[in-house]
């Protein structure tokens, strides 16, 4: 049986790439679940939380959507937890349900997922987090297709921003609030970093873990921030991060001294201080998930890979509801 693999963006190439194993791409399953022959199919869709706004926005999109495209919608909340998530997933198999949408807890542990949903036959449309691919060999798993931002580009942008507005003869000291634990912010960090890299006064002197989460973020800020005092840059790689690295740096009476550049955070103004954030729409991605799964559903072909430019806001601008990091 052919398969169809995800691959780690390479210079010139997607996040992800279509290749065929065994010789040639694999057609739409033979058979799909008898729920796609309901008049009101069901759709399952699994988040990871309802704290972070992003995903408040994806998941009103998913219902608002889904209705107009007459499925019944099925959401799931993991709470952040895998285990969670994967129980969810097997809930969904239980229930029989025509397809499924994952945006995965964490990119690892969220190949388990995949491979559930193949075992039952179920088409699985991944959206957001990058689920591993070497996970993903291991596991024997294939998904449909991958939407999400194109992040190595939106923190590339962010990277170029930050030289352009430090100066050629600036001295930049920079701090990163990242998550490792997943394929996208790690894409985001690397875009950034590749991009400040051209410039010989643009150094990384530390990276804290935010874990997605404000609270941690402005605990994990505030430590790199004593830690290594000469920081004048501060990249925050999601938009949770973002709040937590704005709260420290004020915190600590560092706003005329320390830029924070980052993924949008929900509802936030840009200043002199939270200079520019690249932001993300989480409700147009699970538009695209939903139309490209009708499309699909229906016997037609659809892209493995669909990626989403960020928009970028500057000092003086302010996000728009559900455009965030």
């Amino acid at each position: 049986m052919n398969k169809l693999v995800s691959l780690p963006r390479v210079a010139g190439v997607g996040v992800l790439a279509l290749i065929a194993i065994a010789g040639g791409a694999e057609a739409a399953p033979p058979q799909l679940p008898a729920n796609c022959r309901e008049a009101k199919p069901t759709i399952g869709v699994a988040l990871p939380n309802t704290v972070n706004p992003y995903y408040i926005a994806m998941q009103d999109s998913f219902n608002t959507h889904g209705a107009e495209l007459g499925y019944t919608v099925n959401v799931a909340i993991a709470n952040d937890n895998d285990s969670n998530q994967l129980t969810q997933i097997e809930a969904f198999v239980q229930q029989g349900v025509c397809a499924v949408a994952l945006n995965a807890v964490t990119s690892g542990p969220g190949a388990a997922s995949v491979r559930a949903l193949n075992d039952a036959g179920i088409p699985v449309f991944t959206v957001n987090v990058i689920v591993s691919p070497d996970d993903l060999t291991a596991q024997d798993a294939s998904f449909v297709e991958y939407v999400g931002a194109d992040q190595v580009a939106g923190g590339t942008q962010m990277g170029r921003l930050v030289l352009k507005d430090m100066g050629a003869d600036a001295t930049i000291v920079v701090g990163i609030v990242g998550d490792p634990d997943q394929i996208s912010t790690n894409q985001r960090d690397q875009g950034f970093t590749d991009a400040i890299s051209v410039d010989p006064n643009a150094q990384v002197v530390a990276t804290v873990n935010g874990k997605v989460d404000p609270n941690v973020s402005l605990q994990a800020t505030g430590d790199m921030l004593q830690g290594h005092p000469d920081i004048n840059v501060i990249w925050a790689d999601t938009g949770p991060h973002a709040v937590g690295a704005l709260q420290a740096i004020t915190q600590q009476g560092k706003t005329d001294t320390v830029k924070l550049y980052a993924f949008c955070a929900a509802d936030t103004a840009l200043t002199p201080t939270y200079v520019a954030c690249a932001a993300q729409e989480p409700a147009d991605y699970a538009r695209i998930v939903l139309d490209n799964m009708k499309k699909y559903l229906g016997g037609a072909d659809v892209p493995h890979e669909v990626l989403q430019p960020v928009k970028i806001f500057v000092n003086g601008q302010k996000p728009g509801p559900g455009e965030v990091g």
